[in-house]
């Protein structure tokens, strides 16, 4: 018997998880597999989880024929993400990069790095277009400032 592919998409509802999104709804529609969005919220006591609920319901394939599955999970966002995807067992993890490199990304640590080294399936990591990344990286330098 031929079992459904599966899809997972992380997402942190930036632009650089929005261009992955876009890849993974293509590869769930051409390879009719099932989606899952998922979001790993910070463990604070103020945590807004409705809210996150919330947005995570509305990230939707236009294509009906997509199944899509919503899930919020707490904690590390890569730890909570590898292990989510070892246990459902997916095909498929489809993340998005803000492709910060040297002290930047020690400080803050890569995420897409940690999957990538962690995950039991494989890992297709979208960077947003050279241009589009640039820009972005301005406006948060600017946001900094502030």
């Amino acid at each position: 018997m031929l079992r459904t592919p599966t899809i997972l998409y992380p997402t942190d509802f930036s632009s650089y998880s929005n261009q992955a999104y876009l890849h993974a709804v293509a590869l769930a529609e051409s390879h009719r597999a099932t989606l899952t969005v998922v979001y790993v919220a910070q463990p604070e006591p103020n945590s807004d989880h409705d809210f996150w609920r919330g947005q995570l319901t509305q990230i939707r394939p236009a294509n009906p024929a997509i199944p899509v599955k919503h899930v919020l999970l707490e904690g590390d966002p890569a730890t909570e993400i590898v292990s989510y995807a070892r246990d459902a067992g997916f095909d498929l993890i489809v993340m998005g990069t803000h492709g910060r490199t040297g002290i930047e990304r020690q400080l803050m640590g890569s995420v897409a790095e940690k999957i990538l080294r962690e995950a039991p399936c494989s890992v297709l990591v979208v960077k947003l277009p050279r241009a589009f990344a640039r820009a972005e990286q301005a406006d948060e330098a600017h946001l900094a400032k502030g």
